[in-house]
């Protein structure tokens, strides 16, 4: 699991709903991120004189260090994206309450798929029940479909059923390639989570940890893969990324595989990421 906690709030505080999806790992950096699917009725820091910006930015700071104490938690650092009145959210059709949507996940996970499963969320469920504050409460089968959302469900069922069709065509590439350095293989989710890892060297929690390893995860076409390095403790791994054009469509969002090769520092695998995303491809499509 890779995303632990989706909270909904409003822009006044007020406290909706949350959702605890599965217990966070201890001593691991995680990210809160903030979605934001309200109309903008808060006077921006251009329009502020130096003082009032600074105070503004000081009771920020002061706010987030209390919220840090009161839940036992450090926070080393914030991202700020410049807003340019183009957010995303702005796309979203009837878009009229001031729903705040926050989720704690693992820091690799891709932005963009996150923010993806968020906004479907937001579309099937929240927006129908705005003003929050007057809602009624969560029904038990609005959390099951945010659960089976953010836990990827669909695409681990479809992936399950697949299994030994999957695990024949990894086996045999493990016999041709472990001499050149070819170590693990793992179909994951569209925001890089982890569903099902082939090869007797690491499980899923060592995959986790290599994909925390990584750093920054770059943007990768349909069909075709990148490599970055990573670690597993002293062990240094070489990580191939192969962006696959499959995968299920949940509630009118296509959600496409990522294919992941582990092997040994200069290993060369040539186009061994190519030939398994179409064995994949074809199982999978």
């Amino acid at each position: 699991m890779t995303i632990y906690e989706f909270s909904v709030i409003t822009s006044d505080g007020f406290p909706y709903h949350q959702l605890k999806i599965a217990q966070p790992p201890n001593g691991v950096k995680l990210s809160l991120r903030f979605y934001d699917f309200s109309k903008s009725e808060i006077e921006t820091a251009d329009n502020l004189n130096a003082k009032e910006s600074f105070e503004l930015n000081a009771g920020l700071v002061s706010a987030l260090f209390k919220f840090a104490k009161g839940i036992n938690k450090k926070i080393n650092a914030l991202e700020f994206y410049n807003y340019n009145g183009l957010s995303d959210t702005k796309k979203l059709p009837d878009l009229q309450g001031n729903v705040l949507i926050t989720a704690q996940t693992e820091s690799f996970l891709l932005d963009k798929s996150v923010y993806e499963k968020i906004k479907l969320i937001y579309q099937l469920i929240l927006r129908y029940k705005i003003p929050l504050d007057s809602a009624l409460e969560m029904l038990n089968s609005e959390e099951k479909k945010i659960k089976q959302i953010l836990s990827d469900q669909v695409a681990k069922s479809l992936v399950a059923k697949n299994k030994s069709k999957i695990k024949r065509i990894t086996n045999g590439y493990f016999d041709e390639m472990e001499v050149y350095g070819l170590n693990g293989i793992c179909i994951a989710s569209f925001d890089l989570s982890p569903i099902l890892v082939f090869g007797k060297k690491y499980s899923l929690d060592d995959i986790t940890t290599i994909l925390r390893n990584i750093g920054n995860i770059p943007e990768i076409s349909p069909l075709e893969w990148k490599y970055r390095q990573s670690s597993l403790g002293d062990e240094q791994i070489w990580v191939y990324i192969y962006k696959s054009d499959v995968g299920p469509t949940v509630e009118g969002l296509f959600e496409p595989y990522f294919y992941l090769l582990f092997s040994d520092p200069q290993s060369y695998l040539g186009e061994l990421p190519g030939l398994l995303g179409v064995k994949l491809n074809q199982i999978l499509g």
